[in-house]
């Protein structure tokens, strides 16, 4: 590339504007003003620079708003620390230290070890203790109930008889299906007809063998999800749940086909399946799911 050569048309017109502006302020007067004016401004900021290092304020300099006092309240401390300070002597600066029994001079009881051999029965005697002052403070702290609330609800409990129609935290029996902690719609039960706790409820099953709440199940679900009437269970008094039946191996292929139980075999759940049993001709969702374990496994 070639170097430049002189100055271009656009830099001369430029050039020539810059003169004519500076010749006509220099006629008005403009760069005189301008000096001065630039002349106060650089004084004014030097004095402002110099006041504020001296911690004055110079000019409309906004005041800075005072800090209020500090009120200083006396500490607050816990009664026992407070006390403990009081019956220190004059000299201590922070009361008695706390020492154990022993290093203070005072005489310890301790319990003699059992035998050797008898630290099971040991045990079991302490355990069967602690049982005893357990139910007694359950005693102590039993449940109130409302019997002018019992008797309100008494006049909607029996409009559903399969699974109650009345949701009670205190008497209700949680269903192992269903999960509906409901009063039965039973007539003749003593606790949510009654409000007596330490009654069963004849409007759930219990299993004869292991007595928990895989084996609580309310009218409807019962015979809708195994096929069995409530009537005739309660008479059985050698009736197991599907847990108990499957853990005997007393009728193969018989489950538990709750959601829950359904998801710990890795099976999905089923749902509402008692129509497609019955239209298939099953007796309840627990022979459906009997009938395609059977299949599956032959």
């Amino acid at each position: 590339m070639g170097s430049l050569g002189g100055k271009s048309d656009y830099e001369s017109v430029r050039d020539a504007r810059i003169s004519e502006n500076l010749a006509r302020m220099e006629m008005l007067g403009l760069r005189r003003c301008a000096g001065e004016l630039s002349a106060i401004a650089s004084e004014s900021a030097s004095a402002s620079a110099a006041a504020s290092r001296r911690g004055g304020i110079v000019g409309t300099t906004p005041r800075r708003t005072p800090k209020p006092p500090r009120v200083l309240t006396p500490l607050r401390r816990s009664g026992r620390l407070v006390a403990i300070a009081a019956a220190a002597p004059a000299g201590s600066a922070s009361g008695p230290r706390r020492r154990s029994a022993r290093l203070n001079g005072q005489m310890t009881e301790h319990k003699a070890l059992p035998l050797k051999g008898s630290l099971s029965k040991f045990a079991a005697e302490e355990a069967e203790e602690e049982e005893e002052e357990e139910e007694q403070e359950e005693k102590k702290a039993m449940v109130v109930i409302d019997k002018e609330r019992v008797r309100i609800l008494q006049e909607r409990r029996c409009d559903s008889k399969g699974r109650g129609a009345v949701y009670d935290p205190v008497l209700g029996i949680c269903c192992h299906f269903c999960r509906q902690k409901k009063l039965c719609g039973e007539e003749g039960c003593k606790r949510c007809g009654e409000g007596n706790l330490n009654q069963p409820c004849i409007g759930k099953t219990d299993c004869s063998s292991c007595h928990s709440s895989y084996g609580i199940l309310c009218r409807a679900c019962l015979k809708v999800r195994y096929g069995e009437d409530m009537d005739e269970v309660r008479k059985n008094k050698n009736w197991m749940c599907p847990h108990c039946i499957e853990e005997k191996g007393t009728k193969k292929f018989w489950i538990c086909n709750s959601s829950i139980c359904l998801k710990k075999r890795k099976l999905s759940p089923t749902g509402i399946a008692i129509y497609d049993a019955r239209e298939q001709g099953y007796e309840s969702v627990a022979h459906l799911l009997m009938d395609k374990l059977k299949c599956r496994a032959f």
